[in-house]
């Protein structure tokens, strides 16, 4: 660290805001080049307007839960420069801060070189997203603050991080299940957080209209999940094998995604038992993000964005240890890496979609497998205290 720590003390988190500053001049310049905002803007048009918001058919375009269309509406009346500005920065000021809230968690020494660092390597896999506007960004963020709520017991915190990341997108709802695992008691706060979603439509729109786009949504999730269809390219983990041409069958890549779920689900109880309190939080959310990554079979690949921050975050610390120099080398330049393989279009061709899922699975098993050390070796220390 002391080869890094003069360079990064600050220049990380500066060159993180002087990026998503320049996003910003690029959205307010020209709000739909290489962004996915009109299609929000089109969803509340289309909810203002009492058309259909989805494609059953195809699962393409407009992929959110009906309240999404009605809470975004007030962006829309601000017109398609503000707006979409202002969604950037609603994404953007809630996955910072939340990575603001997890260093100072951990406390220690060097927290501004910690978060600095952090954010630097995790700047190239997040940046797409964040020039595109992705509801990603606002969904990790929420996730995040639902995740070191939740761990805290704070149930108001929990009931507005938990409607927000629904809202987001709904593949939100794996961290309230989590988080529900994790904290039975916040159980009722979580559910009243999901009907809460549910009939925040019903108070901007008749009910006939809203019943016909609820029951177009599930359609479409079930759709989605069984049969993806159309130009929609995923980026999950059966992606490098579709790449090579050994296509898996959807029952078996169904039976992987339920084992692996059970499998997070273990892994972070054990986080939640065994880890110091100061980086359970960090450890749980990272195991939660690689999941709904890599495991989510409608995740492209700025999807990605999800997992980069807490894993930079992770390297980071895992950086400020002593040892494991290789491995901390070896995570930190294969995550940067990672976000700089669609720089070019001939390096997007060879490398999109099957290098992503590959590259961030081995950085966040390593870091995973990481804290499951520290957890380890937390155990026998705190029985020695006890028989002190």
């Amino acid at each position: 660290m002391t080869v890094t720590k003069p360079v990064f003390d600050r220049l990380g988190f500066w060159l993180w805001v002087g990026s998503f500053l320049i996003v910003l001049g690029l959205a307010l310049w020209s709000p739909d080049t290489r962004s996915v905002v009109h299609i929000y803007r089109h969803g509340s048009e289309a909810f203002l307007s009492r058309e259909p918001l989805y494609d059953v058919q195809v699962a393409m375009g407009y992929l959110y839960a009906p309240a999404f269309a009605a809470l975004y509406v007030p962006l829309v009346k601000l017109g398609p420069h503000l707006g979409c500005v202002l969604w950037h920065v609603l994404g953007f000021g809630a996955l910072t801060f939340a990575a603001m809230r997890q260093v100072r968690k951990i406390g220690g020494p060097e927290q501004t070189w910690l978060l600095s660092f952090g954010l630097f390597l995790a700047l190239p896999v997040s940046l797409a997203a964040l020039r595109n506007g992705q509801a990603t960004i606002l969904l990790t963020g929420a996730c995040w603050f639902l995740t070191l709520s939740a761990l805290e017991g704070r149930r108001a915190e929990c009931f507005f991080w938990a409607t927000l990341a629904i809202i987001a997108k709904p593949t939100g709802i794996i961290m309230l299940l989590l988080a529900g695992a994790l904290r039975p008691r916040l159980i009722p706060v979580l559910a009243l957080a999901v009907l809460v979603v549910l009939a925040i439509p019903y108070g901007f729109a008749p009910t006939g209209y809203i019943n016909a786009q609820y029951h177009d949504f599930f359609r479409m999730l079930t759709s989605m999940t069984v049969d993806p269809t159309g130009p929609f390219v995923p980026a999950d983990f059966t992606a490098p094998f579709t790449r090579f041409g050994m296509t898996l069958p959807e029952f078996d890549a169904t039976i992987v995604r339920a084992v692996a779920g059970l499998l997070t689900l273990w892994v972070v109880l054990q986080f939640d038992r065994r880890l110091n309190s100061s980086v359970s939080g960090l450890a749980i959310f990272l195991t939660a993000a690689f999941y709904m990554c890599v495991f989510n079979p409608r995740v492209e690949q700025n999807t990605y964005a999800m997992v980069a921050v807490p894993a930079g975050l992770s390297i980071a610390l895992l950086w400020r240890e002593k040892g494991a120099g290789a491995m901390r080398w070896l995570l930190a330049a294969l995550l940067f890496i990672t976000g700089l393989t669609s720089v070019d279009s001939r390096l997007h061709d060879l490398f999109h979609p099957w290098f992503r899922p590959i590259a961030i699975s081995i950085v966040a098993c390593l870091l995973i497998g990481w804290f499951w050390t520290r957890a380890r070796q937390k155990m026998p220390a705190a029985g020695a205290v006890a028989h002190g």
